[in-house]
């Protein structure tokens, strides 16, 4: 299946489980809500930024806010290398996985948490996007749920019971809190993968949504 189908994440992983690259932008040029940020604007690498390929067409703009978040895994390897660089090569893996063998016109998350906690943007124009706080980019994570909910790819394997890194956990909640701020979402609306397709995904972070979705509600206060 390919994106235009409405096709999941790379196949894989189901055993186991025009708009350019966004710049960076100032954080409160453009928000969700007109109160006071409650949540500070991670650290987000753009797609220029870790060198992605430019897609294989022109992403979807959907011209509504995402009404939830979707918490993957990648099921790769759970690497103890948490530096920059290795998000930065693991972001180009995935994308030429999804473009290369899925056939897709480019990752089919908008973002993804390295294990050391570093967020990169997935999807072009997702960031811009969610800055913007008003559209989202149709990704490719999640059948059914494309149009409508913000795929977040967390490098590991955490079907087996691997523990999640805390960096990479502490990045998980404050993206996630973010992304509730500025599109208006309810952190009750934060789900894994499996409750919507038949997969493994997101593995042993599915049973710490309860614990994510409190994190989250008390990041906004």
């Amino acid at each position: 299946m390919n994106d235009k189908s409405g096709a999941t994440r790379r196949t894989v992983l189901t055993g186991l489980t025009g708009i350019a690259a966004a710049a960076s932008i100032p954080l409160g040029a453009t928000a969700a809500s007109a109160d006071v940020d409650a949540v500070d604007q991670p650290r987000v690498y753009a797609c220029d930024e870790w060198g992605a390929r430019p897609p294989d067409g022109t992403p979807v703009v959907v011209n509504s806010r995402p009404n939830k978040i979707i918490v993957h895994h990648t099921a790769f390897p759970n690497t103890t290398d948490f530096s920059l660089d290795y998000a930065f090569r693991n972001s180009r893996d995935i994308q030429d996985l999804h473009m290369d063998d899925n056939g897709w016109m480019d990752s089919g998350q908008h973002f993804t948490n390295s294990r050391g906690g570093h967020v990169t943007e997935g999807r072009h124009g997702s960031l811009s996007a969610l800055l913007r706080g008003r559209t989202m980019i149709q990704g490719a994570h999640c059948v059914g749920q494309n149009s409508q909910a913000i795929g977040i790819e967390n490098d590991g394997s955490y079907h087996l019971g691997a523990p999640v890194p805390q960096a990479q956990w502490n990045s998980l909640v404050q993206f996630c809190a973010f992304i509730c701020q500025q599109y208006g979402v309810n952190p009750q609306e934060i789900y894994g993968h499996k409750d919507f397709n038949n997969t493994l995904c997101p593995g042993g972070l599915w049973n710490r949504l309860p614990e994510l979705r409190a994190a989250v509600a008390d990041a906004l206060g």
